[in-house]
């Protein structure tokens, strides 16, 4: 297991170095000056030629390069020609509120799948009057979802509501489920829940169905194994069936799939924010791809890659405790 532990991390590593070159080769090769943009058009080129060698944009690209991950190494990811501040952060404004969104929407996506796969693959009666309707909302854009969810719960019924977080962003982590907790303020902490209900759900149904999915599909097979058979030929009930030989052997499947679904949610978590108006780095990358923003662009590009390696690698370490055959 240590010798699987070390070359995962090896793994990650390689992948984070080549994620980095592919960021900084696509800022490199951008259209349009960076310098001319942050110092504005009426710039005096001894300015911009002062500016470039500040910034080090005389260098060769190789020495570019590692100068770039040197600074990225101590959290500097340029400044962002929009709003005139450092990337990194703008980061540490916006991310928590995608980090809470996406952290969120994936228990849901886990709860969802997991009563998808069981109630499938054990016949739970009314199962299907479950399964369906997540089918059919599966199938539907999220924007269209999004859209069909304001409407119902917030137009019509007037339960849940349709944008932001329910207070700024002022907590001193910017996670508002932690913070208002933490500082015992219940109406805040039942405001901040109020505002994920929707947001959180709506991401989380496409990736619950691939979850269920992947998960039953592994359920059935496990089911109908010799060990198991065996098992029920033995007496034990069936909940001892299930939690001695069917779980843990089923598992690996779907934390695999559970690790992808999580990444895919922080790359297309920029759709809900947009509806939502939540102030996560989602909206950041919107607002910054219109003005051409390349090193904002590039810093949320490079953090969303890294948390998806990271992800994918703690996958595979569970998935590696959970049935040690996998390890290679």
């Amino acid at each position: 297991m240590t010798r699987f532990l070390l070359r995962r991390t090896l793994s990650a590593v390689v992948l984070v170095l080549v994620l980095t070159a592919v960021v900084f080769v696509l800022q490199a090769v951008s259209p349009g000056d960076p310098v001319k943009a942050y110092l504005g058009a009426n710039a005096s080129p001894s300015a911009v030629a002062a500016e470039r060698k500040t910034l080090g944009l005389d260098q060769p690209l190789p020495v570019q390069y590692l100068h770039y991950i040197v600074r990225a190494l101590h959290g500097d990811l340029g400044i962002s020609l929009r709003t005139h501040r450092p990337v990194a952060s703008d980061l540490h404004d916006f991310l928590p509120a995608t980090i809470e969104l996406v952290l969120v929407a994936f228990v849901v996506a886990i709860l969802l799948g997991c009563l998808y796969a069981v109630s499938g693959s054990l016949r739970w009666p009314g199962g299907a009057f479950f399964r369906g309707p997540l089918l059919v909302l599966a199938t539907a854009p999220p924007f269209l979802l999004a859209l069909g969810g304001i409407i119902l719960f917030y137009a019509q019924l007037q339960v849940l509501p349709a944008a932001g977080r329910g207070a700024d962003q002022s907590s001193p982590t910017g996670f508002l489920l932690v913070d208002s907790l933490l500082g015992g303020d219940v109406s805040e902490w039942a405001a901040a829940v109020q505002h994920l209900v929707l947001p959180a759900v709506i991401l989380a149904i496409a990736p619950s169905i691939s979850i269920g999915r992947i998960l039953r599909s592994s359920l059935d097979t496990t089911l109908a194994s010799d060990h198991v058979r065996t098992a029920r030929a033995k007496g034990l009930t069936p909940l001892a069936v299930l939690g001695k030989h069917v779980v843990r052997n089923s598992l690996g499947p779907g934390l695999s799939m559970a690790g992808l679904q999580l990444g895919f949610m922080f790359a297309g978590v920029v759709v809900v924010e947009q509806v939502f108006s939540w102030p996560g780095i989602g909206n950041y990358l919107a607002a910054s791809i219109p003005t051409s923003d390349f090193p904002a662009i590039a810093g949320v590009t490079l953090v969303l890659g890294i948390i998806y390696i990271v992800a994918n690698a703690v996958v595979d370490v569970l998935q590696a405790v959970a049935d040690p055959r996998l390890t290679p």
